[in-house]
């Protein structure tokens, strides 16, 4: 329904650092997304971590990786269902000075998640916790929608706290 990739965006009026160093704390994922949840450190492989993602049920397991710039102000989620060693599933954040592209302070949010092929076919059925579970790919169609969303949360939270209603992490 979206071709190849599905990209939303938004202007937040917070500072761009804060808005990255946010986006690049693994337990902010629990307050501005829908799905993932309880995000821990793998044993024995660093960087990586597990979590749940409830989009379908409470057993779906989801691995993370960031890779971020802080002098380009990116942060790539290198994520996939049911596995740790192939994390195909990539969410693309930039962070833009608002001043510069906007003429006003603040951050401008672009969020870019690519139609791998994936989405289309399960490549390890055999580890998903029941055969009857939907597969990711099957919403694609909701990507633009659900992501959307979850913009919106960041914006309001990231909002809130640069607005001063929040001494620090609430």
């Amino acid at each position: 329904m979206y071709g190849r990739f599905c990209t939303v965006e938004e202007y937040i009026d917070a500072p761009p650092r804060a808005v990255y160093d946010y986006l690049c704390e693994v337990r902010h994922l629990n307050e501005y997304t829908y799905s993932t949840r309880d995000f821990e450190p793998v044993a024995g492989k660093p960087g990586l971590y597990v979590g749940r993602d409830t989009l379908i049920s409470d057993d779906t397991r989801i691995y993370l990786s960031y890779r971020t710039n802080a002098e380009a102000l990116t942060v790539d989620m290198h994520c996939a269902w049911d596995q740790g060693d192939d994390l195909w599933m990539i969410y693309l954040y930039r962070v833009v000075d608002a001043q510069v592209v906007l003429g006003k302070p603040g951050s401008v949010v672009l969020w870019t998640n690519c139609r791998h092929p994936y989405y289309d076919k399960n490549p390890n059925p055999e580890l998903a916790p029941s055969p009857e579970r939907p597969w990711v790919g099957d919403f694609w169609n909701l990507f633009y929608a659900g992501h959307f969303l979850e913009l919106q949360n960041l914006k309001k939270i990231l909002e809130f706290r640069h607005g001063g209603g929040s001494a620090g992490d609430a």
